[in-house]
């Protein structure tokens, strides 16, 4: 299992790749959010056993708050990602990286783990309620698992190795 402050330094790298413009704070929450996520929905496994907080504008992790600066974690240590976990931030990246950090925002703010960790809090309230893992789970259960790279679905993966 990755840290997640590994999993944030290599999405601000890819990121910066992609776009040739450093990634905002936020922007790094929610893609982390995803790639948490995604890697649920892919291998059932989570990508890091760090938590997020229902923060007012959707998970935020205070690990990644703490070492974060526009030039990168401000962290001695970071290890580099395995393959796997790489190619799931990537398509991450891909996938959602040229939304607005607001619109990524919107999409959190839909996700049974964030609507549960703010539950009696008043709208705008900051909260650092945790998003529970089993909530993220649920959240994967909902999405279709998509490959950026190849352009297809995951489940259309085996329609094309049948069809060889």
């Amino acid at each position: 299992m990755e840290r997640i402050i590994d999993v944030s330094q290599y999405i601000y790298n890819e990121y910066k790749r992609q776009s040739g413009e450093a990634i905002d704070e936020m922007k790094l929450h929610k893609l982390l959010y995803l790639a948490q996520r995604e890697c649920l929905a892919i291998t059932g496994s989570p990508l890091f056993s760090e938590v997020f907080e229902g923060w007012k504008y959707g998970p935020v992790s205070k690990e990644v708050r703490m070492y974060y600066t526009p030039e990168g974690m401000y962290y001695k240590g970071l290890r580099k990602i395995s393959t796997q976990a790489a190619y799931i931030a990537k398509n991450v990246v891909l996938q959602y990286g040229a939304l607005a950090s607001w619109k990524l925002s919107d999409i959190s703010h839909n996700e049974i783990s964030w609507k549960n960790s703010r539950k009696g809090l008043a709208e705008g309230e900051n909260g650092d309620r945790p998003l529970l893992l089993d909530d993220i789970r649920k959240d994967a259960e909902k999405v279709r698992p998509y490959d950026a790279i190849y352009d297809m679905y995951y489940d259309e993966f085996e329609d094309s190795e049948a069809a060889q």
